[in-house]
């Protein structure tokens, strides 16, 4: 049993200054701590075996006559068995559970993002990420509490754009259900993800493919490659010369304006463009045809840039650049993916290369999942030829079906 203490008045206690500890009365092992300028109630008590210090509060905030109310009510509550230091803990405990649970979801999906990222295949995969919910998610819902979200709040989002923008709105879709499932797996929500697809918004929403319009990039015929060829190779400015390897490498924008030379092997006139790089994740070799080289070739080294096509200011092309190239032509409806539609059009109606060859050319993955099993190399000599007679087909003009003229130098 603690000694008793005499019981201190509220004025005398305000007077206390000097550092220690001071048994202020009224309640057994009530103390007032000072430490520095910081001072504060502290309760000495028994618990079982153990004595143990609880903290009631600061003073002044807490008054004299409220620690001495805190400390009787910890007596009693030891008194009848139960550890007040086990309750705080507890209680402090669920206050941090709920602390979390009243995350917003734009905190979740900046912290999803940043968890993430890593993973993916660029900075730009990151921005897309988040471009896309500021736009469209984080005005409605960025600042409500993850555990509160529910299917009318994702509809809100989605249903507006379903129709006219469903591509975005797909994948939208799909980036919220990521975060509500990350969400849920750290603890601040629970049930069933309200963005889900498949047994939940499919019953509200139509199919992509019932609402969505294909749209294909424009392709020149094939027929009129060689014409679009010679004005092409006509123009000057490294804009072109990424425009024409991309066409003879039947490449996307991206490979092609990230091409570097570390990538470029001359003498065993290929192309290898990283698995980071590549749409499929895949490391993706080009075989490099008589007329690539020599465009290769051709090309300068700039200083300060390790890219085969850079930008004025040194950085990479942008996308923007070919389109701009296709504009002074006045081909103002041709996109640069088109010329791989052109490709394959020339390929599969001209030529008896298989089919695999052809896709693989163009690094598509095989639809077919057993035949993928099966194709383990990359036909690399068979789709040599295959570029070395595009290369050809693509410095010829075609005047009518019975008369070819071949141009000279095509380079």
């Amino acid at each position: 049993m603690p000694k008793k203490a005499k019981e201190l008045s509220a004025l005398v206690v305000s007077r206390l200054k000097e550092e220690g500890r001071y048994a202020v009365g009224g309640a057994a092992g009530l103390h007032l701590r000072i430490i520095g300028g910081s001072r504060s109630w502290v309760l000495r008590i028994k618990i079982g075996s153990k004595r143990s210090d609880i903290g009631l509060g600061p003073y002044p905030e807490v008054s004299l006559a409220e620690a001495r109310d805190s400390a009787l009510e910890h007596r009693k509550k030891v008194r009848d068995g139960i550890d007040p230091l086990s309750e705080k803990r507890d209680a402090k405990s669920a206050l941090r559970i709920e602390r979390a649970k009243a995350k917003t979801f734009e905190e979740c999906a900046t912290a999803y993002i940043e968890a993430n990222k890593a993973g993916w295949k660029s900075d730009k995969h990151a921005k897309q990420w988040g471009a896309t919910l500021d736009t469209y998610a984080n005005p409605k819902i960025g600042s409500l509490s993850v555990a509160s979200i529910e299917t009318a709040h994702i509809l809100n989002i989605i249903e507006p754009i379903w129709a006219t923008k469903t591509e975005t709105a797909s994948r939208l879709r799909g980036r919220i259900e990521n975060i509500l499932d990350w969400a849920k797996v750290r603890g601040y929500r629970d049930g069933e993800n309200p963005a889900r697809w498949r047994g939940h918004l499919d019953k509200t929403l139509p199919a992509r493919n019932k609402v969505q319009k294909v749209k294909h990039h424009t392709a020149l015929p094939y027929s009129e490659i060689g014409k679009f060829m010679a004005d092409l190779r006509k123009r000057k400015g490294l804009a072109s010369r990424a425009l024409e390897f991309s066409i003879l490498t039947a490449a996307r924008s991206g490979e092609v304006r990230g091409a570097t030379w570390a990538e470029i092997d001359i003498v065993g006139k290929t192309w290898t463009i990283p698995a980071d790089r590549m749409k499929a994740g895949k490391e993706h070799r080009v075989p490099l045809s008589d007329a690539a080289i020599l465009l290769i070739e051709s090309l300068p080294r700039v200083k300060g840039t390790d890219y085969v096509f850079p930008a004025a200011r040194g950085g990479q092309l942008s996308d923007m650049a070919l389109i701009a190239v296709m504009r002074r032509m006045d081909r103002e409806g041709l996109t640069q993916h088109g010329f791989r539609s052109t490709f394959r059009d020339w390929a599969g109606e001209t030529t008896a290369y298989p089919r695999e060859v052809i896709e693989h050319a163009l690094a598509h993955q095989l639809k077919d999942k057993a035949e993928a099993a099966y194709q383990r190399g990359d036909l690399l000599t068979k789709r040599a030829r295959l570029m070395a007679d595009w290369s050809t087909y693509c410095g010829q003009i075609t005047i009518n079906r019975a008369n070819v003229i071949a141009i000279q130098g095509a380079a």
